[in-house]
């Protein structure tokens, strides 16, 4: 989705707030935390975490509940300030830049700026390739000396809004949202690029790992033999049954 015009941006952000908090009104949420402290919707402790999450299910963690300790960093790409606005509208503070577009900036900016705050990013975007993790997540985690929990966040039933290299997942009303973490992965400080690509694969495989476990939580229980099975097609390994 792009959007062209400022003035739209200013009020469309509200708006999409809005909408999305009164839809997930009626969206469950189940919590699949593989310690309790590393959560995002709790006030952080002396430890705080760098949250990975993949693009196109960025809408959930923003809206099942508060986040009263988290700070984002959002792509420096147009549509990220689409995304910004919005997270402002929510009280959540955030960073702007990419890799390809004021990366370092941003960098510097969360590390600088990020004590006391978790942090949370979409490691495959702003362009993607889908689901592909960059190096940038197990970067900051080494800079910052908070470690990485990754994060998967499936619906049992959704929409999936195309926006050119993946599809944002939408939930339908009355769905439920499972969450499941991988334990926090530590990222030394003193990595070498190396060590960081090795991080990065590791996280990159927690991601798999949970993401199919959270897709076994979303599936509904077996049906019975004589009733009839109806299913949606949602893209991809995405494929839940109603």
């Amino acid at each position: 989705m792009r959007i062209r015009s400022e003035n739209v941006e200013r009020w469309l952000a509200p708006m999409a707030v809005f909408g999305l908090k009164v839809l997930f009104l009626v969206v469950r949420r189940r919590m699949h935390l593989a310690s309790p402290v590393a959560n995002p919707y709790i006030p952080a402790g002396q430890e705080t975490f760098t949250y990975c999450v993949w693009h196109d299910s960025l809408i959930a963690p923003l809206f099942i509940g508060r986040q009263p300790s988290t700070m984002a960093l959002v792509g420096g790409h147009r549509d990220g300030g689409f995304v910004a606005s919005c997270l402002k509208w929510l009280g959540i503070p955030s960073a702007r830049g990419s890799a390809s577009k004021g990366g370092a900036q941003a960098a510097r900016q969360l590390i600088e700026e990020s004590r006391g705050y978790h942090l949370v990013l979409t490691p495959d975007g702003p362009r993607g390739p889908r689901r592909e993790m960059k190096p940038g997540c197990a970067f900051l985690a080494a800079h910052t000396g908070k470690p990485v929990v990754p994060t998967a966040f499936v619906c049992t039933r959704a929409w999936y809004l195309g926006t050119g290299w993946t599809d944002l997942m939408i939930p339908k009303p009355f769905s439920t949202i499972h969450v499941v973490t991988a334990p926090e992965i530590t990222v030394p400080a003193g990595a070498s690029r190396e060590e960081l690509q090795e991080y990065t694969q590791l996280i990159q495989r927690e991601m798999d790992r949970i993401n199919q476990v959270a897709l076994e939580l979303a599936r509904p229980k077996r049906h019975a033999a004589n009733e009839p099975q109806t299913c949606e097609e949602p893209p991809d390994d995405e494929d839940l049954c109603r």
